[in-house]
């Protein structure tokens, strides 16, 4: 099992990794500003729920696969821009007159949630992403079983690291929401700022 010195050095590494404002954190603040906290938060729990799939499906030698197999690896990530544009064009294409009230969101939660899931899913550089940065922390001689389990626990470390963060940025961004809502700014006003940035992730997703 990982000492508690390696635990404290991968806490302080992944935190260094995560305050750095990403694709995630950039989608999860585009929901709060747009529809609320609450929509900002049901992101970030969709987001770090595919978080930690990813996670386990490195343990368990899944991402390897994804990885080594080029095909699946494109699809998955070809995907993933499909679907951001989807959102990008759903905002586009809702009614005018709704206005941007926190109170009464204009998408239910368990969608806003599914949405945020989806979209890290669809992005295939996480499990690289964990491929690479996860065994580097793992205890030298560990017997696979043993390098399993010492992944998945460095993997909940990530996730609550990323969660709080999200939070965070969720809370700060909805606030930023209430504060346009206050200075009479509408969905009509706002969508296209919002579908920009969705497609924008979506160009980042297949380019970067």
């Amino acid at each position: 099992m990982s000492s508690v010195a390696t635990l404290a050095a991968f806490a302080l590494t992944s935190a260094a990794v995560i305050i750095v404002p990403g694709p995630n954190l950039i989608y999860i603040m585009t929901r709060s500003i747009a529809q609320g906290t609450r929509a900002g938060l049901a992101s970030a729990a969709g987001v770090e729920t595919a978080t930690l799939l990813y996670v386990t499906a490195s343990a368990l030698g899944i991402s390897s696969l994804i990885a080594k197999s080029g095909g699946a690896f494109f699809a998955i990530k070809y995907l993933g821009a499909v679907y951001l544009v989807y959102l990008g064009v759903r905002t586009l294409c809702r009614p005018p007159s709704i206005d941007m009230d926190a109170a009464t969101p204009t998408t239910p939660i368990w969608r806003t949630y599914r949405d945020g899931a989806v979209v890290n899913l669809l992005n295939p550089k996480v499990a690289l992403f964990f491929l690479a940065f996860l065994p580097q922390f793992v205890s030298a001689g560990a017997s696979a079983g043993s390098a399993r389990g010492e992944m998945l626990v460095l993997g909940v470390v990530f996730f609550v690291l990323a969660l709080g963060l999200d939070i965070i940025y969720a809370t700060a961004a909805g606030a930023m929401g209430s504060w346009l809502r206050r200075r009479g700014r509408t969905l009509r006003q706002l969508r296209w700022p919002v579908s920009i940035v969705y497609f924008a992730l979506a160009s980042y997703s297949i380019f970067a």
